[in-house]
């Protein structure tokens, strides 16, 4: 496939030119200065170590700024990158997060803001990989050509677009970040006037991300774009916006071209979920629930329906029971997702196609689910993701058949 294809078929001697960089010895972190070098994580290619966190501080002369290339990425994947992960700044303090990657997608150029860039991995105790491989260099502001994109923006209106608008197609390994600031007294309006990123039912590869305030932070976030169709017109809480822009190595599309401006603060903030993008993200704060011996002596009957609970669940989904261990008195499960509905504050870690979570049924016999089965669950989300099923949620078994009646709930109005 087109995919796999553009993303592996590099020449034989790039892969030995890697091959030996790979010979090195790599550290955990230090003080890196040059025109360029290579960064590995600590033991590449072997697998890192657990319970760590290195950081590399890279200068390049005075006058330039800093590129970096990332050539390898093996880490624990995760929807939220919470366990394993690589931040890349600009500047060596206080500096503007350009990104935070895990699993095996590569992003593209970064681009610092000066001649100055951290990095920074943190590993867990638990899954690891092969870590990273990330060459840097030194090039002048704007040297870059079509590859380089972004920057900060003060002024009161003003456009930005994917590197080759209009004439071609945006290239292919790039991410583009911008920092736009208002007065303390403004919000800021951003409108795409035509949008082609390439399409994704979760929009996993190339994609649009605009943040509250002045950096990547997931929390913050108010939409992930990709598609063919302009998202609707977006408005900031405050005065500062985040907006990155990634294409991965492989398939490229037009791209867009988006206008934001500068207004007054009690210009309703509000903004309509997007149509082209991944189901939106609801904003209900999860409800703490945890075992008890008083929760588990409840009754343990199914009550109301799928659509008399959608609205007070945090999250809805259907999927494959595909482990199953019981712990103290709750069963903590493994759900291989067939469907999501609502996403909610759910963690859904992703491989290729396949997507799956992570599901604590507090009673451990009720609702009962038994491994290799197909269920829906509706839930809520504990503050690290995982989803909480207490005796007054709902579970049913899931048929295809059922698969209309879901696809109708998915278009409820909350």
């Amino acid at each position: 496939p087109p995919r796999l294809c553009n993303e592996c078929c590099m020449d034989a001697g790039v892969y030995l030119y890697f091959f030996l960089l790979s010979r090195q010895t790599f550290t955990c972190g230090g003080n890196i200065t040059g025109e360029s070098g290579v960064i590995g994580s600590q033991g590449y290619p072997g697998v890192y170590p657990p319970n760590s966190r290195c950081v590399w501080r890279v200068t390049v002369p005075e006058g330039k700024v800093v590129v970096l290339s990332f050539r390898l990425l093996d880490l624990e994947s995760d929807n939220l990158c919470r366990y394993d992960y690589v931040d890349v700044y600009s500047g060596h303090a206080n500096g503007q997060r350009l990104g935070r990657f895990c699993g095996t997608f590569r992003p593209g150029d970064l681009v610092s803001t000066n001649n100055k860039m951290l990095i920074q991995m943190v590993s867990d105790a638990n899954t690891a990989g092969s870590g990273f491989l990330a060459v840097y260099s030194a090039a002048n502001p704007n040297e870059r050509g079509d590859q380089y994109c972004g920057g900060r923006l003060m002024k009161r209106s003003g456009t930005f677009k994917t590197p080759n608008w209009p004439e071609k197609d945006y290239p292919a390994g790039v991410t583009c970040s911008w920092h736009i600031v208002a007065q303390k007294n403004q919000i800021i309006e951003v409108k795409f006037e035509k949008f082609d990123v390439e399409r994704d039912n979760y929009c996993r590869y190339d994609h649009v991300a605009i943040f509250n305030g002045g950096e990547i932070n997931d929390a913050k976030r108010i939409g992930k774009y990709c598609g063919d169709s302009p998202p609707a017109p977006v408005f900031s809480e405050g005065n500062q916006l985040f907006i990155q822009f990634l294409s991965d190595l492989s398939l490229t599309a037009d791209g867009f071209i988006a206008h934001y401006k500068f207004r007054p603060k009690k210009f309703p903030s509000t903004t309509i979920p997007p149509t082209t993008t991944a189901p939106p993200t609801t904003t209900t704060r999860p409800i703490p629930l945890k075992y008890s011996a008083a929760l588990c002596q409840q009754k343990c009957k199914r009550k109301g329906t799928p659509e008399s609970h959608y609205c007070s669940s945090n999250f809805v989904i259907t999927g494959t029971v595909i482990s199953a261990v019981m712990r103290g008195g709750s069963m903590y499960a493994t759900i291989s997702i067939i469907n999501v509905y609502k996403e909610g504050n759910l963690a859904i870690q992703q491989a290729g196609k396949t997507m799956s979570t992570k599901i604590v049924i507090l009673c451990k016999k009720c609702p009962y689910i038994r491994r290799g089965l197909n269920y829906i669950f509706m839930g809520q989300a504990d503050e690290e993701g995982r989803g909480m099923i207490a005796p007054h949620h709902f579970i049913m078994a899931f048929k295809a058949k059922n698969q209309r009646v879901f696809n109708m709930l998915k278009n409820k109005r909350c």
